[in-house]
């Protein structure tokens, strides 16, 4: 009768320690994928406060009946499609990061070809409402670095932790899947040219 006892002792701790094991594995899975939904949606807020400033800039370059009317609109549809594009917290696949990216940097493409031809209105570039808002995007753009970076901790953090073993069993078995990152554009590596032609 003792030993059937001690039996069931030793189960009941075998059963307990498991049931532990994957709760809290499991619930840091949770933590750590609903950190990375809270650091993208960071990013989002900086692309999306950036998107923001565009209308007010580009109606301050307007006010000079001389200024490219095709830069503008240039930079009017690259707004436009980068905040058509969202990505959905739960499917941070490398290609649905990669779709937003590639719209984010069309928009800033187009941003800085409108900066590079704003140096040829020395008037624009005096005028204290345009230097306010080049100082709120160069903060901007400052901000959407920091945030992203933010994002590709907290994935590189996730997925390890789904990666390691015995975690990577509970994170099959429980549907946990690696997020994506932010990677460097193609062709970053290269200095742009510039030219004031």
């Amino acid at each position: 009768m003792k030993k059937k006892w001690i039996v069931l002792i030793v189960v009941a701790l075998l059963l307990l320690i498991g049931y532990s094991s994957i709760k809290g594995t499991y619930n840091t899975m949770v933590t750590t994928e609903e950190s990375i939904s809270a650091s993208w949606a960071q990013v989002e807020n900086q692309y999306q406060r950036r998107a923001d400033l565009i209308p007010n800039l580009v109606n301050t370059v307007k006010g000079y009946a001389d200024f490219e009317q095709e830069t503008l609109t240039q930079v009017i549809e690259a707004r436009a499609k980068a905040t058509s594009i969202s990505v959905d917290p739960n499917n941070l696949s490398p290609q649905a990061i990669d779709n937003f990216e590639q719209a984010q940097q069309g928009l800033s493409s187009a941003l800085g070809r409108l900066l590079v031809t704003i140096e040829r209105y020395p008037d624009l570039k005096a005028s204290q409402q345009f230097q306010q808002l080049q100082v709120q995007l160069e903060g901007t753009e400052n901000r959407i670095a920091v945030e992203r970076r933010n994002f590709n901790e907290q994935v590189q953090s996730y997925n390890t932790y789904i990666k390691m073993f015995p975690k990577n069993i509970y994170a099959n078995l429980f549907g946990f899947e690696s997020k994506g990152y932010f990677q460097a554009t193609t062709g970053a590596e290269k200095a742009p040219e510039v030219s004031f032609d």
